[in-house]
């Protein structure tokens, strides 16, 4: 597999490396597939680094109870820095990585990448802006969680997912879209009653279907 024209196309500094550090990127790359909710990174130890080739990466915490919260999705281009703690060691906070849909990725040893950033300052530093580059995401998250109530959260959410899936219709059972908000089900199930009672969406066996997209949003922003 041709590494070196993908690497070429998505790293910034690759150019500027030597072709002793490109060969060596490229030896320890590999293609990696995930099945739907299959576990990519689980917080034990520097995993590596994924670019993400096809599908969605779900990156969530997990608390002492059990509940997560979703940080925020990759999708096709996008790279995920935070499974290779070992080029981020100032990054301490644990973090762990689904599939969210059947996904293909090039994976770099997390090693690997870090002995190259040492060498090279560029790489470093792209390491670093990579991951800063998406405190803003977790921030609106943390943002949402502090400040905002349940049913403005779930408004959000639902119209994030019909934007990104582009259909009017959110197929998740309430237990999914618990754990991508850390609450309970049953929190959920009462929200989305609400929100059905006032005529915004529709539960169906499907999933939520969004009937008043302007109203919903009138709750969400």
């Amino acid at each position: 597999m041709d590494y070196d024209l993908f690497y070429e196309k998505y790293f910034p500094f690759w150019n500027e490396l030597n072709e002793e550090d490109k060969h060596y990127l490229c030896k320890n790359s590999s293609m990696e597939h995930f099945e739907k909710e299959q576990s990519v990174h689980n917080n034990m130890g520097c995993s590596g680094l994924y670019i993400v080739k096809s599908g969605r990466l779900r990156l969530y915490m997990l608390s002492e109870e059990g509940k997560e919260i979703t940080l925020y999705r990759l999708s096709p281009g996008d790279i995920c820095m935070l499974s290779a703690s070992c080029v981020l060691q100032s990054i301490t906070f644990d973090v762990y990585v689904d599939a969210e849909v059947p996904s293909d990725c090039y994976m770099i040893s997390g090693l690997a990448f870090n002995t190259v950033s040492e060498r090279v300052p560029l790489v470093k530093i792209y390491a670093l802006e990579t991951a800063v580059s998406r405190f803003s995401d977790v921030m609106w998250i943390m943002q949402q969680i502090v400040f905002m109530s349940m049913d403005k959260r779930l408004a959000i959410f639902l119209l994030d997912e019909i934007s990104v899936n582009g259909t009017d219709t959110v197929i998740m059972t309430h237990e999914h879209i618990a754990r991508h908000l850390g609450t309970a089900r049953e929190v959920i199930t009462r929200m989305l009653k609400h929100l059905a009672s006032e005529g915004m969406i529709e539960v169906t066996r499907k999933g939520v279907h969004i009937i008043d997209k302007k109203k919903l949003r009138s709750i969400a922003y």
